[in-house]
């Protein structure tokens, strides 16, 4: 993996030229001259967002996108010919994308959504897990489907495409059901514990990551059908050419290698730090997505 990344990273920093039959550095732009000349990257990350982006019994940030993007960060030591640090920035989901498209972050490492809305503002690596909006309640609840909803409360994540998707339930199906605000995924799932709300919805994933890190399975169920599509991608700066290319050679040889399997297999299907396994195998679509990510042109 390591050699594959060299190679791609070989290709950035020298380029031939016809006149003096010498090599001659390429001169670096956007992302990668900044990180060059700062010596780090500045990683945004999600405090909850379990298995992609959470904290460690240690307060480190750890998780299947946390991952990938320290693989990213290697390709960019290497594009850029030294080794780059990483500096973390703690995020939500009303701040990630305007993180990014400041330049307060350098990249984005979450759960975050690609979608056509966001795209206008930011940019995103191929797809590295496809999710979709569902409901949690608690043992025992009447609420089995979005059509259960009526007079109940919704806890929904701020910032959010669930938010989102859940208006248009409303609007779409003309249910009349309430839909509360939380800051975070903690304090959604915290809502819906206390009893302050009937279910929470958001990504199916993000809600059977909670139900493991809290041990709860058996406590809380993920139902009815999916309300939204929503194809996570790690963030990074829109109109960065050289960034682009770079994420996606990079992402390309990380499917290649297997390495986008392996660390499914490490967050999805093996025990998490806390002990339980929320023991999600790979979806057909998501296979698929990274056998295309793997292919080269002929």
């Amino acid at each position: 993996m390591r050699h594959s990344i060299a190679l791609i990273a070989a290709s950035w920093i020298v380029a031939g030229t016809a006149v003096a039959q010498q090599e001659a550095p390429v001169e670096l732009t956007g992302t990668l001259a900044k990180v060059r000349a700062n010596g780090v990257v500045t990683i945004a990350h999600r405090e909850s967002s379990i298995p992609f982006s959470y904290m460690s019994m240690r307060g480190e940030p750890i998780g299947y996108s946390i991952e990938l993007c320290k693989k990213l960060v290697d390709a960019m030591s290497e594009a850029v010919g030294k080794e780059l640090g990483i500096q973390w920035l703690p995020v939500t989901s009303e701040t990630r994308i305007d993180a990014v498209a400041s330049g307060q972050a350098d990249l984005e490492c979450g759960s975050t959504t690609n979608n056509l809305e966001r795209a206008r503002r930011v940019a995103f690596s191929p797809t590295i897990f496809v999710s979709g909006t569902k409901l949690m309640v608690k043992k025992g609840s009447p609420i089995q489907s979005f059509r259960d909803l009526k007079g109940k409360t919704v806890v929904v994540t701020k910032g959010t495409t669930n938010e989102q998707a859940m208006h248009e339930i409303t609007k779409r199906f003309g249910i009349d059901f309430t839909i509360v605000v939380a800051g975070d995924h903690a304090e959604s799932f915290a809502q819906l514990a206390t009893g302050k709300a009937d279910a929470f919805a958001t990504d199916d994933v993000l809600l059977y990551g909670l139900i493991a890190r809290n041990n709860a399975k058996g406590e809380y169920f993920v139902v009815g059908e999916f309300l939204s599509y929503d194809p996570y991608g790690i963030m990074y700066r829109k109109g960065d050419a050289q960034m682009a290319r770079l994420v996606n050679d990079a992402f390309r040889d990380l499917a290649e290698d297997g390495e986008i399997e392996r660390q499914y297999k490490r967050w999805f299907m093996r025990r998490l730090p806390t002990g339980a396994s929320i023991d999600l195998p790979m979806s057909p679509q998501l296979e698929t997505l990274i056998r295309t990510m793997a292919a080269r042109p002929e």
